[in-house]
């Protein structure tokens, strides 16, 4: 198991029995000058977020990096004597499986009920989502027309046999793909779709949503889906290479004469037994300001949850689109449900 600290470890010093001492509802004035972050989240841009949010408010964010799985088991293991204070993943799944797990708070203020949509949030205040990222479709542009991709039904007919190249189903943003449909469709309307998809795989799943996109341009198939920011990296590229691959293909928002396109967040929540609860919530706040943003747009390529916030100028360019609007928590309540009918089809 790989975990990281950023920029320094977690220390336990001699003062460190007084910290635990502190009530959850100690005033975030009153409390050390850092938080403890654990986050699933990798981005540049996060490191970025950490050092304006010292510099605006004096309070150094320490963070503790792994994928989601690792996170959650960790604060399982160390239960009330865990040093996180905020728990951060990049997916509505993930942060719903950490307050089924009974290891966030529930948490509200006037700044977080105002910023953060009602659908972009979990309706007790265990998480908080502060950015969106959309799943688009990509296609070869040689060999697909638009409007033959225009909805996620299309990529599993024998239009596309052969011709489908997507990652594995273990992997979180597929399983909440399948799940938002088994919450709006159900779940063997989700399976026969899964099925179909499967038939028209060009390939065993593999890589990431990078790999599909250069997949796609390659000519190793006609279509897949990622989150919308793998494609926008690739036009921000300065690799000719990477110019190419956007030259070959292009994308759709799927699904805006019905549902809309599938939206998914990056969010936080305030740890169950965080021990500066003040400063999570501190921290959370902030990721809905406007500095915080107008930073994460531009730099993460996300799409700000507030919806006054301008996006990026780039994402601006993809165009306004209809967004799927179910309850964010389905993508966990069904994350089992997918992965069974994903191994139940054979996706791998």
């Amino acid at each position: 198991m790989t975990i990281s600290f950023s920029r320094r470890a977690f220390t336990l010093t001699a003062s460190a029995a007084a910290l635990a001492a502190c009530s959850p509802q100690t005033p975030a004035a009153e409390e050390p000058a850092f938080v403890n972050l654990y986050t699933a989240r990798h981005y540049d841009a996060d490191r970025m977020l950490y050092a304006a949010f010292k510099e605006a408010t004096g309070v150094e964010v320490r963070a503790l990096t792994g994928n989601a799985e690792q996170l959650l088991e960790r604060m399982r293991t160390e239960g009330d004597a865990t040093e996180a204070d905020l728990f951060v993943s990049a997916d509505a799944g993930n942060l719903w499986r950490v307050k089924e797990a009974g290891l966030l708070q529930n948490v509200t203020s006037p700044t977080l009920e105002q910023n953060v949509p009602a659908r972009l949030r979990d309706p007790e205040g265990a998480f908080w989502g502060f950015s969106k990222r959309a799943r688009i479709i990509v296609y070869r542009k040689d060999a697909v027309r638009p409007e033959e991709v225009a909805a996620f039904d299309q990529l599993a007919t024998p239009r596309f046999r052969g011709q489908i190249v997507a990652r594995s189903s273990s992997n979180t943003y597929q399983l909440s793909t399948l799940a938002s449909r088994i919450e709006r469709l159900g779940s063997e309307n989700a399976q026969a779709w899964a099925a179909g998809v499967r038939a028209n795989f060009a390939r065993d799943p593999q890589g990431s949503d990078t790999d599909q996109i250069r997949a796609v341009a390659a000519g190793e198939a006609q279509a897949s889906f990622c989150n919308h920011y793998y494609y926008l990296r690739l036009t921000r590229s300065e690799d000719p290479a990477d110019r190419q691959v956007v030259e070959r293909v292009g994308f759709v928002f799927p699904d805006q004469a019905g549902a809309g396109t599938h939206i998914n967040i990056s969010g936080g929540g305030v740890a169950r037994y965080a021990k500066r609860p003040g400063r999570a919530k501190q921290f959370l706040e902030w990721l809905v300001s406007d500095e915080a943003q107008n930073m994460l747009a531009p730099v993460n390529v996300e799409f700000p949850v507030r919806p006054e916030i301008a996006p990026a100028p780039d994402l601006a360019a993809m165009g306004a689109f209809k967004e799927e609007d179910i309850p964010l928590d389905a993508l966990g309540r069904h994350q089992a449900e997918a992965a069974r009918i994903y191994e139940a089809v054979g996706w791998r």
